[in-house]
């Protein structure tokens, strides 16, 4: 996900019941079959993403004041919007960006990029639905995301310090906290390269996580820890919206039941 602050701009940022699960998995199916493309070079900008899927980004303070009205007119149908980082950092533009994309007819939902090494994860969950990672059951609200991928601020350190045991056990505490306060499960970002090199590829959140896949390109190619099905993909870092660009793997009406968590 896009991160602020000290450094420039790069990219790759419920429980729910066993019945949304499976439809939100099921609605997934058609788009993610076929054979896993070629491992694509991660510097790639720009991609072709299958046609008739809802398309989407993400933003952060980057862009700054959006102007939604028009990215909506631009094809878009739903945006992840990041709210915080750690439990110091707030997007100080968060309310714009995410009361104006529900205003404009978009389902947005918001994320935190996680710092593993600066606290636990059920204290960057609570710090992230105090300021905007919350949910509700109003149709237009997507459940809360977390960025977890690698350490922008020490490249030596892609696993911010933690060993893949405890890795698992800081995204479960994250998980369990946004669950505790929300009612959903955190849908979680990664690519599968920080998945595998961090968690040892763990299968621990399949079943109960929908998975957001960080994969510049033109296919989103082999998906990590035990998933079957991509949920959202993020397949480009530039294209004709603000921000990165994401597809829904299902249709808008899909798209709606996800939101609304049933």
């Amino acid at each position: 996900m896009a991160r602020e602050r000290t450094l420039p701009r790069r990219r790759a940022g419920v429980v729910l019941v066993a019945a949304t699960a499976a439809l939100t998995l099921a609605a997934a199916a058609p788009a993610a079959a076929g054979p896993a493309a070629p491992t694509a070079p991660v510097a790639a900008r720009t991609a072709a993403p299958p046609s008739g899927l809802p398309r989407g980004h993400d933003v952060s303070s980057h862009q700054m004041q959006v102007n939604w009205q028009a990215v909506r007119a631009g094809g878009a149908r739903f945006v992840y919007v990041k709210a915080t980082e750690s439990t110091g950092y707030r997007n100080p533009y968060f309310s714009q960006q995410y009361g104006g994309a529900h205003k404009a007819g978009l389902y947005r939902g918001a994320y935190h990029f996680a710092r593993p090494d600066k606290s636990s994860g059920a204290r960057q969950a609570a710090y992230f639905v105090r300021h905007g990672g919350g949910w509700r059951a109003d149709g237009g609200t997507l459940p809360p995301a977390l960025d977890i991928e690698n350490n922008p601020y020490n490249k030596k350190h892609k696993c911010y310090g933690l060993s893949r045991t405890r890795m698992v056990r800081w995204i479960r505490s994250f998980s369990n906290e946004v669950k505790r306060e929300t009612g959903r499960r955190p849908v979680i970002y990664t690519t599968i390269q920080w998945w595998k090199l961090c968690t040892g590829n763990s299968h621990a959140f399949s079943r109960s996580h929908a998975l957001w896949i960080a994969r510049p390109g033109a296919r989103p190619g082999p998906l990590p820890g035990g998933w079957r099905y991509w949920t959202f993909w993020q397949f480009g870092t530039k294209g004709r919206l603000p921000g990165d660009e994401d597809l829904f793997n299902g249709s808008t009406s899909r798209l709606r039941i996800f939101a609304r968590g049933r």
